[in-house]
């Protein structure tokens, strides 16, 4: 995977204040390629918050996020990364299709064709089927699906495994430790218990 022998993410004392409340404060980690950050905590934590800092919709109050050693803002780290969030950030209003072929216009061009990439989760035939008449758990799996057709070293997701059911969670497991696998990294929340085997697993722990 280009890109991944030297990419690295690392934050410096990075603070979070929301409210007149401090969420979190003086964070520094790194990840590195094949790595998963999980960040785990109680609603209400700083759990998004945080990921929405790590992809550049929100300043942190103190701090700095890094993509190979360079602030974000300096880097090609908007090229380098994707993010899902906890909504599935869809246009229902469009078929299968259309919407992988937006995100694609979007984005760089990933391995994977369209076609490839739905079949990889499961939506084989729902080419021109109308998002808003898909189950929750098909939605979802197209949601990711958009991972697959856009070359991004380091992916973000905000509980990705929401509406899935246990085929399902286990579907995108297995996309998670192929992405790993090639050089990938991943930084993500999750309430379910997460199996990437294979895999090395870092974990933070935001408190109240």
């Amino acid at each position: 995977m280009q890109q991944a022998l030297t990419a690295k993410l690392e934050t410096q004392s990075l603070s979070c204040i929301r409210d007149d409340r401090v969420l979190f404060e003086n964070l520094g980690f790194s990840v590195d390629p094949g790595q998963v950050l999980l960040l785990e905590g109680e609603n209400g934590t700083g759990k998004t918050s945080l990921l929405r800092i790590l992809c550049g919709f929100r300043e942190p109050d103190t701090g700095t996020v890094m993509w190979c050693g360079e602030a974000i803002e300096q880097s090609r780290y908007f090229t380098d990364m994707a993010y899902v969030g906890h909504m599935d950030g869809i246009k229902k209003e469009l078929t299968v299709l259309e919407n992988l072929k937006l995100s694609l216009a979007l984005g760089q061009l990933g391995k994977l064709t369209l076609a490839q990439a739905l079949n990889k989760v499961k939506l084989s035939g729902y080419d021109d089927t109308l998002v808003q008449a898909l189950s929750a758990g098909q939605k979802r799996r197209l949601s990711l699906a958009r991972l697959l057709i856009t070359h991004n070293v380091l992916w973000i997701l905000d509980e990705p495994f929401t509406s899935l059911d246990k085929q399902g969670i286990q579907l995108i497991e297995s996309i998670m430790v192929e992405h790993c696998a090639q050089g990938g990294m991943i930084v993500m929340t999750s309430h379910h218990e997460v199996n990437l085997h294979g895999v090395e697993i870092k974990r933070i722990r935001l408190m109240r």
